[in-house]
């Protein structure tokens, strides 16, 4: 943790929804004039699109499991070592994972493959990393305690699941059967990896949905924000002087499940963030401006 270069990390499985908590944090920094630097996770990916499907053909015949949620997978030393380094100096490497063609032709690099490590510009006031283990702790990798905010983002695991396979049939083309390959594929680092992580975030934001989601795998459509409600837990509010009757007073029709746990209707789950995040920032910009 640094006051001077503070950094935030939002995590969560793929299609829990991090994309947008990650829009959010960005309408907060432009209206501060926070200047941040952007960490992608699938940046943090060890081997290439081609060379990631071949270790998982490889552990199938193997009768394993392997996926991008395993430790194995992915750069993790070197996440945390991006995190302690900036928190240290606010320097730090940085490079993007393919994903598009559209990025593919924007940055000179073929789908599936890295653009090399740089040097990011300095000047930049925090951190914010968005992706799959961004409070991932190992025997020998403690990822969490570099950061200042910790966010996760879960889901109940049905709507995640609907959520990734039209995430994943609208952006890549995948077909619904391609998408639940994956999601069994993955489910047992899902339990030892991803899950795990949700005990060490500062702040959990749960979307439950108030319609029929039992069998995920035939859903036509996603839940609106208007057909769920969002469970918002805080492991210590003292850590950000969180406010309950406040934030009681503010957001319409919400209520105390727990001692540290606000309900709140799916569709005030923006004006939450902005609630909750915006002052959160704007202390670790004063901190960092006295430090």
């Amino acid at each position: 943790m640094s006051k001077k270069h503070p950094v935030i990390a939002v995590t969560g499985s793929s299609g829990a929804g991090t994309t947008t908590v990650k829009k959010a944090f960005e309408h907060i920094f432009f209206r501060l004039g926070v200047k941040p630097l952007m960490i992608e996770g699938d940046s943090y990916f060890r081997y290439t699109l081609r060379e990631m499907q071949a270790r998982i053909a490889q552990a199938q015949k193997e009768g394993k499991n392997f996926s991008h949620f395993s430790i194995e997978a992915n750069l993790l030393d070197e996440l945390e070592q991006t995190f302690r380094t900036y928190g240290e100096t606010g320097a730090a490497k940085r490079r993007y994972y393919i994903r598009s063609e559209e990025e593919g032709n924007k940055l000179g690099y073929p789908v599936g493959t890295f653009s090399p490590w740089e040097e990011v510009p300095p000047g930049t006031d925090l951190m914010f990393y968005e992706g799959l283990h961004g409070a991932i702790k190992t025997e020998t990798i403690d990822v969490a305690r570099f950061t200042d905010l910790l966010v996760g983002v879960v889901p109940i695991v049905n709507l995640e699941w609907i959520q990734k396979i039209h995430r994943d049939n609208a952006l890549y083309g995948y077909k619904p059967e391609d998408t639940t390959e994956v999601i069994l594929r993955r489910m047992e680092d899902y339990v030892k990896v991803i899950t795990p992580q949700f005990s060490r975030t500062d702040i959990n934001f749960q979307r439950v949905p108030l319609v029929d989601t039992s069998n995920p795998f035939i859903a036509r459509d996603i839940p609106t924000p208007d057909e769920s409600i969002v469970i918002i837990r805080f492991r210590d509010p003292r850590k950000f002087d969180i406010d309950f009757g406040y934030l009681l007073a503010m957001i319409h029709k919400s209520f105390m499940s727990r001692h540290n746990s606000i309900v709140i209707p799916g569709g005030k789950m923006g004006l939450a963030m902005e609630i909750i995040f915006r002052p959160i920032i704007e202390r670790l910009m004063e901190e960092r401006a006295t430090t």
